[in-house]
């Protein structure tokens, strides 16, 4: 495994070191045998560069914590078990510094809150709701079920939408193939050609022509363009504005605005059932909210504020749904928002995955006749003076 230097040699110079090795530590000691003091270790990508750290899985964590605490072992004890079957350096390193802290006479809750990158506030603050009641098994079952709620509905999305997303890759490299490869050939047979071309036929031929002459200009400029693209959707800015412009469309701004309630929802809802204050849980979940959601949340935290009760807060702010306002206004009068929050939620999440199933079952046929008439344009195009040409014979 290769790994990237930052270190400082015997004249005081900063340098860029590429070893590799086993672990961070194999590597760290290699360098300073070589006489460098080493600054930062960094593990190299595929082309040199240094790859993104790999994430905490939380989730599986929080399932195998559980297991051992269920099995009668307390944390100091569950947490070094983990740590010590741990084979990947980051997450040991992790596990490592939550015993330390533990050691040190820090609540668990602080443990886990020095490692932000690795335990998400929320995670935090179950676990630090569980310190008041002394049961942290019932702290990591709710979260467990909250994140494997989340996952359900994610995968659930997904599964619907993989097979559109399959049909229009190999609808691309069909098309592609036939520009690239098939239409410059066909041009080369009609080049020299004694009779006049039908217009499109010509015009479809001329770029072929065109693409044979400039192929490797042609190459560099798609991958140029899909590089483009792919770098200016990853930037947060322009997805934000590309969200804007989806929630002003009518149909599909509000099914977009149901599924940020599911997740807004579903998430207050686990806060509220470990004991944090709402208020409190509101201003945690801020950050899962698009902008424009986070202007009406900050609305509705401002009616909360001045004692409105909270049906009243959010509908105001525009949070809610005509069942979702009549789902809180029941919780109000029988004490259970949390639980009637979670109903919401699933809510929801069923009502965006019948328009997710709805719109594949649509989409689906309608980009298989789009592909379909693409190819067939193409190929009939190309064949269209073969077939001329045999009428005039006749």
């Amino acid at each position: 495994m290769r790994y990237v230097l930052t270190a400082i040699n015997s004249s005081n110079e900063v340098a860029v070191l590429d070893i590799d090795g086993a672990d961070e530590a194999s590597v760290r000691d290699a360098a300073c045998a070589r006489g460098y003091a080493v600054l930062v270790v960094k593990r190299a990508g595929l082309i040199g560069v240094p790859a993104r750290e790999p994430k905490f899985p939380t989730t599986l964590f929080s399932i195998e914590l559980l297991a051992l605490l269920e099995a009668g072992l307390n944390i100091v004890e569950a947490l070094q078990t983990l740590a010590e079957k741990e084979s990947r350096p980051r997450q040991r390193q992790v596990l490592d510094g939550v015993l330390s802290s533990l050691f040190r006479g820090q609540p668990l809750s602080r443990a886990f809150e020095e490692f932000p990158r690795a335990f998400s506030p929320l995670y935090v603050a179950t676990l630090r709701s569980s310190e008041r009641t002394g049961d942290v098994k019932q702290a990591l079952s709710r979260y467990i079920a909250y994140q494997e709620e989340f996952e359900r509905v994610r995968k659930k999305l997904l599964a619907v939408l993989i097979y559109p997303a399959i049909l229009m890759v190999v609808g691309l490299l069909v098309l592609g193939f036939l520009m690239l490869y098939v239409v410059p050939r066909f041009a080369r047979v009609y080049e020299d050609a004694a009779f006049d071309l039908p217009l499109f036929s010509a015009l479809l031929l001329t770029v072929g022509q065109w693409i044979e002459h400039h192929g490797i200009a042609t190459f560099v400029v798609l991958a140029a363009a899909a590089a483009g693209a792919a770098y200016t959707l990853s930037r947060r800015r322009v997805r934000g504005v590309l969200l804007e412009r989806l929630y002003r469309n009518a149909s599909l701004g509000a099914r977009l605005r149901v599924y940020q309630l599911g997740r807004f929802y579903r998430t207050v809802a686990m806060l509220l059932k470990a004991g944090i204050p709402a208020l409190k849980a509101f201003q945690m979940v801020s950050d899962l909210l698009p902008s424009n959601m986070r202007e009406q949340l900050a609305a509705a935290l401002a009616s909360l504020n001045d004692g409105k009760p909270m049906s009243v807060a959010l509908s105001s702010a525009g949070l809610t749904t005509p069942v979702a306002q009549r789902m809180l206004a029941v919780g109000e009068r029988g004490g259970n928002m949390g639980e009637m929050m979670d109903r919401i939620a699933r809510f929801c999440d069923e009502e965006t995955a019948r328009f997710v199933d709805t719109f594949a079952r649509v989409f689906e046929p309608v980009l298989m006749a789009l592909l379909g008439l693409a190819v067939g344009a193409i190929v009939v195009l190309m064949y269209m003076p073969i077939f001329e040409l045999a009428g005039s014979i006749r």
